[in-house]
């Protein structure tokens, strides 16, 4: 007879709504699976691992999060000839990549067994929606599985109406919403941020946070009591074995070298190489050293990995210098081209150190918005922002296979930073294309397309409200003491504790994006110290924006579709029509 758990439900009240976890009575096969309704929103989030680990080391954590809307939740049947639900819409991308970002961290080291979580929409009430709520179904799945998981996470979504913050405000307060940001973190701290305003303060932003901890608390609390009441035995991790004369060896042949190169403010390139060739040399010594044991150069390797993230964190704790040289506020230098493009509609160039990003605007007409086919029916889109990172922006050869999670991720990042800033459609009737091409890349490519988005607009004659900069922080902490990193490259947002994307006006933040590493999140007190530096760092961005491009062109381009709008006297309306309608059929 199989053991499995007894059905079980349990009930919280977040905000002023109730939330239900049920787990037991369906989906029994999998590893663990829990269901949590909200208003009439039901999601049944599954989580499994395979049977056992992979033959290779572990490089990264072998995770898929899925998730996904079934049409008859809310009572339609799919469009298209096959009737059926087919490739991943960019919302089920984008829920997606929430729950990844949500639980990946607490992963523990060296788990290397293939893990699946699966998030299906299974009913939809068009009030509350499931994105957030398949957050916190995920967590609770993989608590009571036997999959070995440092939870629980949880989420809220808030909301700012009338000055007051509301927890998972409904799709109509969303609308009129002064803020919208998903929260997600543990009993310690807030783990991962994501959310778009109109313009919102600094303290705004610390508020939702502090008013979210509570409810976040609430949730992990009853995942935790789930657990203690039909959570399954976790499986055991196989931490790989280093033998103790080799990691001596090795530490002892690369620390220095790891040092020297470090310490020589190498450009990327050059210190990729320097790396790599020290790596190789260890490795072939050490496999020479010892032929009869198969994960010789495994070992060495993750030695090798470990002593260049201490080395890296110890050199900018130390000095408070980074690899680069510069200081932990410091921003790299900054080229700015604007009309780069003869023909286009509106474009620029944006250069931020080693990173670029060609921005172009397309104006169309209302016939060219975007139509979504979602569960709440059909809407179209007016502004539409396409990223892409093509390989040869670092240097790489891979094959194109059209945009994954992470360029609609990052594209959609850059759209909620410069949507509000957008005139309406009654002061400007034109359908906005942008695409961002990356052409090299090193650390925050993404708010390069968010200041060269703004600059091509700007170009292209669309009167914005404002100019928007973006900016990526990073950390480095010990416990004891931190370091808050303006403007990341590649090799501090890898080997650092925190990705904090955040873009906005002089007068305040429109997206914000943060996740990290620490299993406890981050507190109150760093978080604060980030935005606050990510603002001065805004704001140098937006001089040198400024400077280049003041304000939109006067008018749009002379390749640009342009839209007349006449009024037509009232008692001329039959003339212009004709008779029967004559004149507006022909």
């Amino acid at each position: 007879m199989t053991n499995y758990p007894k059905p079980l439900r349990l009930e919280e009240q977040v905000g002023d709504k109730s939330i239900s976890f049920e787990t037991g009575a369906i989906a029994k096969q999998s590893g663990g699976a829990v269901i949590v309704r909200i208003g009439d929103t039901v999601v049944l989030s599954t989580a499994v691992q395979a049977s056992k680990p992979k033959d290779t080391p572990p490089a990264f954590v072998p995770l898929s999060c899925d998730y996904k809307e079934r049409t008859y939740a809310a009572g339609k049947i799919p469009g298209g000839f096959f009737k059926r639900e087919g490739k991943a819409r960019e919302k089920e991308v984008l829920a997606s990549r929430l729950t990844d970002r949500a639980v990946r961290p607490l992963f523990p080291d060296y788990f290397n067994t293939e893990t699946q979580v699966v998030n299906m929409v299974m009913s939809y009430d068009g009030i509350n929606d499931a994105d957030v709520v398949s957050i916190n179904s995920a967590s609770a799945a993989l608590m009571i599985s036997d999959i070995p998981w440092n939870g629980p996470v949880a989420a809220v979504r808030v909301g700012k109406l009338e000055g007051k913050f509301i927890m998972n405000p409904t799709n109509e307060q969303r609308l009129t919403s002064e803020m919208e940001m998903v929260i997600c973190g543990t009993q310690h701290g807030i783990l991962m941020v994501e959310g778009g305003a109109h313009e919102l303060p600094n303290s705004d932003l610390i508020g939702a946070m502090e008013a979210a901890k509570p409810e976040l608390e609430k949730l992990c609390k009853m995942q935790i009591k789930m657990k203690e009441q039909v959570g399954k035995p976790k499986t055991p991790i196989a931490t790989p074995e280093i033998k103790a004369e080799l990691k001596a060896a090795v530490e002892a042949m690369v620390k220095p070298e790891i040092e020297k190169i470090l310490s020589s403010r190498p450009e990327k390139h050059a210190m990729e190489k320097a790396l790599e060739e020290v790596k190789s040399k260890a490795n072939k010594e050490m496999t020479a050293k010892y032929p009869e044991d198969l994960t010789a150069s495994y070992q060495t390797k993750t030695v090798f990995e470990d002593v260049l993230y201490t080395v890296w964190r110890n050199m900018t704790l130390g000095t408070m210098i980074r690899t680069d040289g510069r200081k932990t506020d410091e921003i790299r230098e900054i080229n700015i081209h604007p009309g780069f493009l003869p023909r286009t509609h509106g474009s620029a160039v944006f250069t931020r150190g080693q990173t670029q990003a060609l921005v172009v605007t397309t104006l169309g007409t209302s016939d060219d918005k975007q139509m979504l086919d979602a569960l709440e029916g059909k809407t179209f889109d007016r502004f539409m922002l396409h990223y892409n990172f093509p390989s040869y922006s670092v240097g790489e050869v891979k094959p194109d296979r059209g945009p994954g999670r992470r360029e609609i991720g990052h594209g959609h990042l850059a759209k909620r930073a410069l949507l509000p800033l957008l005139p309406s459609e009654e002061q400007f009737p034109y359908t906005i294309r942008l695409v961002s091409d990356i052409l090299e890349s090193n650390g925050s490519s993404s708010m390069a397309t968010v200041c060269g988005g703004s600059l091509s607009l700007f170009d292209a004659g669309v009167p914005m409200k404002a100019a928007c900069s973006g900016i990526a922080m990073g950390l480095v902490t010990d416990g004891s003491k931190f370091a808050v990193l303006s403007d990341i490259a590649g090799l501090e947002d890898h080997y650092g504790d925190m990705d904090f994307k955040i873009t906005g006006t002089r007068k305040g933040v429109t997206a914000l994006q943060m996740d990290v590493k620490l299993a406890t999140g981050i507190p109150m007190n760093i978080m604060k110290d980030a935005i606050e530096q990510a603002t001065r760092g805004r704001h140098h961005i937006l001089d040198l924006m400024e400077k280049a491009m003041p304000t939109h062109r006067a008018d749009i381009s002379e390749f640009a579709p342009r839209i007349v709008k006449l009024m037509i006297p009232r008692d001329k309306i039959g003339a212009f029509i004709g008779p029967g309608g004559k004149n507006i059929r022909g």
